[in-house]
This record gives structure tokens, sequence and C-alpha cells, in this order.
């Protein structure tokens, strides 16, 4: 009898340990759950036919891409863009058990939230640097898709905004058209960055254009640091400016970035080719684009992989800067094509119209 009531005993002390240990557990985690982590969430985002139709600020249903004072020719199949999407934000990042679940899906990638909403920056500076890079971006696709057609595109670079206590503060306004550096013409922002970084803080004379009068004017760089690394700067946003023979509208709104830059000059040279360049076939990707024609890396690729698939297309233009990331990353369904130049995509768009895949270029091992 007193070994059955000492075993009741211990069973009621273990079942009481037990039941607590439940409900710690079962509190820690609803708290976890709620606990923020300093991340935030990429996941595939919206993804837009430059081919097709969207709706504009006014609510109307417009072309992407529409274009006056030159021959258009019909199109098919679709050249799509693809967009990241970004859960979260330095107020409201993602809690442990969002965390956690991300871990499981492989088109969505947890980064910290410092990367995205970098410490200081308002929103509202975030919004208006990604439409002046959406804008530089549209602007280089046009030029892009013009000068692989034959046109000739003059170029400028124009001032859009100065950082406070820059060096270039109260020297140059914001709209100044930079014509020259040191007495060499300039045409592209990277060209300016080049020549100021060659001086290594010496002072640079620049001839601007500003209420179409020239003017000469010096600025003294700073050293400053950019994406991890120390440069030379002057302190201002610039944007290429090109003087376009034709008439070229692209109409997207709430999308920001570079990224679009190569499937918006793929759309213009369609739109401005005789015959279908897709074959009907549903071709989407991503790249920046220089008006040269170079495609440059960007970022959430894997993302843009499975937005693509998930928007039905059987095809993706990868820059080959971003190689590394689409590797081992491919969603099943959908083949890669690797892309440096402009030309080489439009040359993969026609192989693929024409169903002549296998010799074209692909991000090994993918």
């Amino acid at each position: 009898m007193t070994e059955a009531i000492e075993s009741t005993r211990r069973w009621s002390r273990r079942l009481t340990v037990g039941v607590s240990a439940l409900i710690v557990s079962i509190v820690a985690l609803l708290v976890m759950s709620f606990l923020p982590t300093g991340y935030v969430l990429e996941q595939p985002g919206p993804v837009f036919n430059t081919l097709g139709h969207v709706t504009n600020a006014d609510d109307e249903d417009v072309p992407l891409i529409s274009v006056a004072d030159a021959d258009t020719y019909d199109t098919s199949g679709s050249l799509s863009l693809t967009t990241v999407q970004v859960v979260g934000d330095r107020e409201h990042p993602l809690s442990w058990t969002e965390l956690a679940l991300a871990w499981f899906r492989p088109s969505q990638a947890v980064v910290p939230v410092d990367a995205i909403f970098p410490e200081g920056e308002t929103s509202e500076q975030r919004e208006q640097a990604n439409a002046v890079m959406m804008d530089d971006s549209q602007s280089k696709a046009s030029a892009a898709a013009l000068n692989a057609l034959g046109y000739d595109v003059p170029a400028d670079i124009s001032v859009v905004s100065l950082v406070d206590g820059s060096p270039a503060e109260g020297i140059l306004e914001e709209g100044d058209r930079i014509l020259a550096a040191g007495g060499e013409k300039i045409t592209d922002v990277m060209q300016l960055r080049d020549l100021i970084g060659a001086g290594e803080g010496a002072p640079v004379t620049l001839t601007i254009e500003r209420d179409d009068e020239t003017r000469d004017v010096e600025v003294t760089p700073e050293k400053t640091e950019l994406d991890g690394e120390e440069s030379w700067a002057i302190g201002v946003s610039l944007m290429n400016g090109y003087e376009l023979p034709v008439e070229i509208a692209i109409q997207l709104n709430n999308v920001g970035g570079p990224s679009a830059g190569m499937m918006f000059a793929l759309g213009i040279v369609d739109t401005l080719t005789p015959g279908e360049m897709t074959g009907g076939e549903h071709i989407a990707g991503t790249g920046t684009i220089e008006a040269d024609g170079t495609v440059g890396p960007i970022g959430g690729i894997r993302q843009k992989l499975y937005g693509a698939r998930d928007a039905g297309n059987d095809y993706f233009l990868a820059p080959e800067s971003n190689c590394n990331e689409v590797v081992g990353h491919v969603p099943s369904g959908l083949q890669v094509i690797s892309t440096s130049t402009l030309e080489e995509s439009i040359e993969a768009v026609e192989a693929i119209a024409q169903g002549d895949t296998e010799n074209l270029p692909t991000c090994a091992g993918s």
C-alpha cells in the first residue's frame, strides 16, 4: 500500500513538472512569435509584361511601352520584367515565427533590416532614390534599344540632387547639365566617377550648362564610403540624359530601382522591329542596362526566378554576373539563359522563338 502511494506521488510530481514545462514552452513560443528579429523578408513580387498593358496613375489601361514618331509592329508572347517584394521594415521587422517559416521556402530570403532600410534613411528618401533609379533605367533602356537599332543617340548627364554638406553644395544646382570634366567631354555617369576617382581628391573643373548658359566651376572631392568601399565623390546624384530621336514613354507605377532596364530595352526593340521577336514564347528576365547595351547585376535574383516561373514563363534571361547566385536555385520548369549585353539578349530571344536553345549560354550547373 505504501509503495502504491509513493508511486502515485512520483507520478504526480512528474506530471506536474511535465505540465509546467509544457506551459513554459508554450508561453516562450508565444512570446518569441511576437518578438522582432531585426530581419525583413524578400519574396517574389509582381511580374509585368513589357509588351502588354498596365494601369496608370489615373486608373487607365495603357501600354507599358508606347512609341511615337516611328513605325511600330505587332508583338506576341511576353517579355516580362520581374520584381522583389519586401515584407517588413525597420518599424515592423519579422517575428521569430515568420523567420523560421521563411527558412523552409526557397522562394524567400531573410535579410538584415539594415541592408534594405539603412539607419537614418527615411521612407521618403528611399522611395525618391528608387524613383530616380527607375527613371534613369528607363532612359538608359530607351537609349540602348535605339543604339542597337542603329539610331544616333546623343547623351549628357545632369544633377538630380545634392547631399547636404557635400563638396558640391553651393557650387552645383539641381538641373545642371555636366558637359565636361577637366576639359574632357562627359557623356556617362561612370565616366565622371572614374575621372574623379583618378584625381584622388584633386580639385576638378566641371563645365556645366545652367539656364542655357555654359560656365566652369571647380569642386574638390572628398573621400567617402560607397557599398563598403572608399572612393572620392563630390556628393551629388547624377542621371544620364539622352536626346532620343524617337519618342518613347514607359509607364509603370509603384516599381522602383534599376533592375528592369534590360527587359525595357528588349520590349522597345520588339515594338520597333518587324515580326514577332518572341515567336509567341513567354520570356522573363532581369538586369540593369547601360546605353551601350551592357547588362549588369541586380539583387534578389532567386526571388525573381520563382516569380517568373509562377507567372507562367518558360525562359529567364539572367545577367552573367549573377550566375553564382543562380546555380542550384532554378525552380523546375524554367530554363535560365545568361547574358552580358543587350545584343546577346536579343539573340537569345530570337533563338528561343526559333526553338533553337541548345547552344544558348547558361549559368553552369544551374
